[in-house]
């Protein structure tokens, strides 16, 4: 099934409303400007990663290539490979590899042949703010809620949508389109994409993501719990002592629980599939000033077990910090999946495509699976780990043909089972990650034919939301690397990450408010500056749904006929087909750049492996062209600086530091030692080995954070214990070397 966002229905009922609805500018038959040859992700490559552009040229020799700094000088140079004709772009392709140079800097800039790429950095700070911008998408989306100024800016904030307040009609007694005796109230959720409609499947696709960035961190060594601890999301729930992204995915899971036929009534336990307007709404609208009729769609199988699935992994999340809403959703989780199993076949139908879109799905074989594994994983029930075990997809074998998406979730109960510690047999569980790992090596032989790195589809189409598509696969990459240790996952899902961000035939940085050519005008009624000036672009970190080849919107039509698949993009709000967002697509961009800010090391090393490298380490004398073995900046004297951070609640706290070698020499290990003074201790540790004697604490390093460059850092945390005051930790020190407090 083709890995979009809406079926094909839905375009041709949205080309028909949105004529009615709005007037579609007059549309130049010219595809979009690709820019300059040199192709780079355009925001920042991250230190001790593969660095690789590719350069559009018909030459069959391989071309010089420069690094130069932002003062101009030049720190590396060497020669492309020639790869040849690319049947994705229709481009002429070479590949320029820098990967030996791992300096930390900004404003690079590769120029081959006389041609330029945009400016560039090399530093982990880019993903580490996408991180937290990927995730500031979903309070961006709530419905339900004023969306305030003091999270948001000015520009963005808007007064809550969909609450019964006029011109709204509300979502606090909405009724079915086919009369069911009964009103929901559903307010609260996420706005699904562009539209105002509110989508289960769609919402459990990402809030399952949401609490596995979370749960991975539980279980994976050397993951960043901190990374997303309390405090550190601009929502309204910080500093509840409540670990952000566990409180945005829960804003969602509450509307779904609210979609839930309420006992005594027919379908009791199943799910309403959707909520959305009457009718498409117009372009540009706001929520508050959306005055068309709601009405929720029937109930279906598929929106049953993801309300299953979801509230399960949530209820063994949020047992030690809310007994009570964890209790209340794994009561609403057996309570789905026992309905389900009853309705086994209550399909959502593909014409069900006025007003929002009609996200059918014609097999739940799959969606079963997923739920019973998450109920499994929580209650260890027999008839859980029977329905598990019995299943056609057990020990992953739904990894033989795609990854995951909305309509095929039997990868995310293989997720959870991988990751999660459970009763089942270590032999199966064994075969299950070594299917995610198979599934991840076909990605990397796909990819290793490619002009332009991106794990998508792997049958020459791009589907509706191929961006999507690119994350999840980075993700499963991402996924193996956890799993095996091996260099190459690593690699593979950084090279989704560069396409992402620029590393593609347009030079299109597919994130808001990333790069020198980011998209700024998606599909959206709100982020509508494009039609209406007083109304803002899309928000940093918010991800277009990307190339389709199947150009399902006039606008796409009528620019892009002929294009080659990774061409068929255009940066309009009206190109709904290519450039709409979708909350199960930033959550797949939200959980690979979680990874991708953790894993990210310290610099200094050149990652394995470099395919056919084209840097000599010969002096730059030499005829070869090379790699200049002279920092291009001196680091500071001394030896090493540390910035420590923490986050409270009543007797406990994350601990969060920045350990920098502030020294002229690459740290080939590192041994941190600190002292408590307030008698705090420490409970765990992530990104190093913790050991506590007394008040004295002494971190190592992971294999995997080892070396750090001058000039290099590395980050890690811990949560503790304390009672009273909780002063920061004195004397620091790496290798026996004080270091400086900032």
């Amino acid at each position: 099934m083709p890995l979009r966002k809406r079926p094909a229905a839905m375009a041709a009922a949205t080309l028909l409303t949105l004529s009615a609805l709005a007037v579609v500018p007059s549309i130049a038959a010219a595809a979009p400007d690709p820019g300059g040859p040199v192709k780079v992700n355009q925001v920042a490559y991250v230190p001790g990663t593969p660095k690789q552009a590719t350069v559009v040229s018909t030459s069959t020799s391989p071309l010089a290539w420069t690094l130069r700094n932002a003062a101009g000088a030049t720190v590396a140079s060497g020669q492309t490979t020639v790869r040849g004709a690319d049947a994705l772009s229709g481009d002429s392709v070479h590949v320029a590899d820098f990967s030996a140079y791992d300096t930390v800097g900004s404003g690079y800039v590769l120029t081959v042949g006389g041609n330029s790429s945009h400016p560039f950095d090399i530093s982990a700070d880019a993903v580490r703010r996408l991180r937290t911008d990927a995730l500031a998408f979903f309070y961006h989306q709530r419905s339900g809620t004023p969306i305030e100024s003091r999270y948001v800016g000015s520009r963005y904030s808007r007064p809550a949508g969909h609450v019964n307040v006029a011109p709204n009609q509300g979502d606090n007694a909405v009724p079915c389109r086919t009369s069911c005796g009964y009103t929901l109230d559903v307010r609260g959720g996420w706005y699904d994409a562009g539209d105002h409609g509110k989508y289960v499947v769609n919402g459990g696709l990402a809030t399952w993501q949401l609490q596995n960035i979370h749960e991975r961190a539980l279980h994976v060594t050397g993951a960043d719990r901190a990374g997303l601890a309390d405090g550190t999301l601009a929502i309204p729930e910080q500093a509840n002592g409540v670990p952000d992204v566990l409180d945005e995915a829960r804003w969602e899971l509450e509307f779904m629980l609210k979609m839930q036929v309420p006992d005594g009534r027919t379908n009791a336990g199943m799910v309403h599939h959707k909520i959305h307007d009457q009718n498409w709404t117009a372009l540009p609208t706001r929520p508050e000033l959306d005055s068309q009729p709601r009405l929720l769609a029937p109930v279906s199988t598929a929106a049953t077990l993801n309300l299953a699935a979801t509230a399960a992994q949530a209820s063994r999340l949020w047992k030690s910090y809310d007994a009570t809403f964890a209790a209340r959703a794994l009561a609403a989780a057996e309570k789905a999946y026992a309905a389900a199993k009853a309705n086994p076949n209550r399909l959502a139908p593909a014409t069900d495509n006025t007003g929002g879109g009609a996200y059918e799905d014609n097999s739940v074989g799959d969606e079963f699976y997923w739920a019973a594994a998450e109920l499994y994983a929580t209650t260890g029930a027999a008839g859980y780990r029977a329905d598990v075990t019995g299943s056609s997809y057990y020990k992953g074998t739904s990894f033989t043909n795609r990854g995951y998406d909305w309509s095929w979730t039997a990868g995310l109960g293989d997720t959870t089972l991988a990751l999660v510690p459970n009763g089942l047999p270590a032999a199966d569980l064994a075969a299950t990650r070594a299917a995610i790992v198979a599934f991840a090596d076909r990605l990397l032989t796909q990819t290793a034919t490619q002009g332009y790195p991106a794990p998508g589809s792997g049958d020459g189409t791009y589907y509706w939301g191929s961006n999507g598509a690119v994350a999840n696969n980075g993700n499963v990459l991402a996924l193996a690397f956890d799993f095996t240790g091996q260099q190459k996952y690593r690699a593979g899902a950084y090279a989704a990450y560069d396409y992402l961000l620029g590393r593609n035939p347009l030079n299109q940085s597919y994130v808001a408010g990333y790069g020198e050519k980011p998209v700024r005008n998606v599909h959206h009624r709100f982020w509508a500056n494009q039609n209406d000036s007083s109304l803002p672009t899309a928000p940093p970190g918010s991800l277009s749904g990307g190339p389709n080849s199947q150009l399902q919107d006039p606008v796409a039509v009528a620019q892009l006929s002929g294009c080659k698949p990774q061409k068929c993009f255009v940066d309009d709000i009206e190109a709904y087909s290519v450039n709409e967002v979708a909350i199960n697509w930033n959550s797949a961009l939200a959980w690979l750049a979680n990874w991708a800010a953790e894993r990210a090391g310290t610099g200094g090393t050149t990652p394995e492996p470099t395919p056919s490298p084209t840097v000599s380490p010969s002096p730059t004398a030499s005829p070869t062209p090379t790699v200049s073995p002279t920092p291009t900046t001196t680091p500071p004297a001394g030896g090493c600086a540390v910035t420590y951070t923490s986050n409270n609640w009543s007797n406990g706290f994350s601990g969060n530091l920045t350990v920098t070698n502030s020294s002229a020499a690459t740290w080939p290990s590192w041994s941190l030692t600190f002292r408590f003074t307030a008698g705090q201790q420490i409970s765990q540790g992530w990104s190093g080995k913790f050991s506590q004697s007394g008040a004295e604490v002494t971190v190592t390093n992971e294999s995997w954070n080892a070396v750090v460059a001058p000039g290099g850092s590395v980050s890690l945390g811990f949560n503790a214990s304390h009672t009273g005051a909780n002063p920061t930790p004195v004397g620091f020190a790496v290798n026996g070397t004080t270091c400086t407090l900032r």
